[in-house]
């Protein structure tokens, strides 16, 4: 399976990436094909609202020129995207928001009859941390990941928030293990 993890980080070695690797080496142990994308690298500009990307249903058709046609492209080819991103205000972090943001032109008619998308029946998986707990904290952000999978009309392979996370020396051996239960369910037939 061809594999696409987003980390939303700022911190490419903070608590996100210490889960993430987690669940990467999993599923390279398993063979798969893993691609990781750390967004802070990219330049990923916001969406401009603008709707010419609607006008190419079969393309992105988006008009800006930045880093994110190329991490949609890559989206597109995979089998299975993961959303990696610490809890930032009830929310993901800006740097994933962008390129989520930008995947409205990944998709045409909306809620219409002849809805459609580019990565129609395509695998999505969201790992959060966090330095709180769940509740109180962290409802939103899985709401709202529910409501995008539905908008890309693709499959919501599982999700994994851990919580108490402050520094990834505090990424003890039970939440590794939860991020290693995570990558396989992710991969589960």
């Amino acid at each position: 399976m061809k594999v696409l993890t987003l980390l939303g980080s700022a911190k490419k070695k903070g608590n996100t990436a210490t889960a993430l690797g987690c669940v990467e080496d999993e599923l390279k142990s398993k063979g798969h094909e893993v691609e990781s994308i750390y967004l802070n690298a990219k330049t990923i500009n916001g969406c401009l609202g603008c709707a010419k990307c609607k006008e190419k249903p079969n393309e992105i058709g988006c008009v800006q020129n930045d880093d994110a046609a190329e991490i949609l492209e890559k989206i597109i080819a995979a089998d299975l995207t993961i959303f990696t991103t610490p809890l930032y205000f009830w929310g993901v972090t800006s740097q994933l928001k962008s390129i989520i943001d930008r995947s409205w032109s990944l998709v045409t008619n909306y809620n219409q009859p002849n809805h459609k998308s580019l990565i129609e029946g395509k695998r999505q998986a969201l790992l959060v941390t966090g330095g709180g707990g769940y509740d109180n904290n962290a409802e939103p952000t899985f709401f709202a990941f529910k409501k995008l999978i539905k908008f890309y009309k693709g499959v919501n392979i599982g999700e994994l928030f851990l919580g108490s996370c402050k520094t990834p020396e505090t990424m003890d051996a039970k939440k590794k293990e939860k991020a290693i239960e995570f990558a396989r369910k992710t991969i589960a037939l």
